[in-house]
């Protein structure tokens, strides 16, 4: 199996690197080797390639950064992904996309399906649905994952942004009004590779589609934080839950997006953990814990 790779120096990116090894040769690029929003760069190097799979981990995930540039975040996440379709079906290849759960309002009350309409509020979420929607439209072959909430033990997430703060502060205040699923990178990787291995010997057409990619279970920013920072021993740090309206940002936050991953169970038989079980593991794997 010929992988290229989009994405290598992300949070699932890196662990895709790592967990693809074992299918086959892998070619992982960065943004150094090819910039997405070089669409003609973009095309040149996967033909140069001829890949069996391509696997997009790359995305504009600065949400309140796309705000201000919309045409910045569209070029990568949304006309990037179609130009990978393209090739992939003149090539004949397989394509694996990462999208996520702001492609949804928030307005539910009940874990969103794959099926669920579509309805993002901020310009992030809607430059990754118009990502799907062009992987779907040039080409049969693929596999969009939407996860949420992702974070690393490296990288600029959530996770470390906590044990920054809290490194320097006695007092953290925290969004608790916004309900979803943190999820683990390595998990993703690791969830990803396994499909693949899967499917290697099959028809990849026959599980084209949408697939729901999350750890199990719902929480809040602020009991995330709070778990994060009692696992890790700042448990003197004071964690205050309040509204988002009491922090404004440039973006709107659907309130709950927890997704339903019940399709991905029952097509691969693969299940993620809970959330806090895939916390431990993060913890693990960064030595923090014993």
């Amino acid at each position: 199996m010929n992988i290229v790779l989009f994405g290598l120096t992300g949070q699932v990116g890196s662990g895709l690197a790592h967990y693809l090894q074992d299918l086959g040769r892998i070619t992982a690029l960065n943004r150094a080797d090819v910039d997405l929003a070089d669409l003609s760069a973009l095309e040149r190097v996967i033909v140069e390639h001829r890949p069996d799979v391509i696997v997009n981990a790359a995305a504009y995930t600065a949400v309140d950064q796309a705000e201000s540039d919309p045409a910045g975040a569209g070029l990568v996440n949304a006309q990037a992904p179609g130009v990978m379709a393209r090739c992939a079906q003149r090539l004949g290849a397989l394509l694996v996309h990462y999208s996520t759960d702001y492609v949804f309002s928030g307005a539910s009350a009940q874990p969103y399906g794959e099926d669920s309409p579509v309805d993002p509020v901020n310009v992030y979420g809607r430059t990754k649905l118009e990502g799907e929607i062009a992987v779907a439209r040039n080409t049969g072959n693929y596999l969009i994952f939407r996860t949420s909430w992702v974070y690393s033990h490296s990288g600029r997430n959530f996770f470390n942004t906590m044990l920054r703060l809290a490194g320097e502060r006695d007092e953290l205040q925290v969004v608790d009004d916004q309900h979803g699923t943190p999820t683990y990178a390595d998990l993703i990787a690791a969830a990803t590779a396994r499909i693949l291995s899967l499917i290697r010997d099959r028809r990849a057409e026959d599980y084209a589609g949408t697939y729901h990619m999350t750890c199990a279970g719902t929480t809040t920013w602020y009991e995330f934080a709070r778990a994060i920072l009692e696992l890790t021993g700042h448990k003197s740090v004071r964690v205050i839950p309040i509204l988002s309206s009491e922090y404004p940002t440039p973006a709107r936050r659907p309130r709950y997006s927890t997704l339903d991953t019940a399709k991905l169970q029952q097509r691969f038989g693969v299940k993620l953990p809970d959330w806090r079980a895939g916390l431990n593991q993060c913890l693990v794997d960064a030595n923090l814990v014993g």
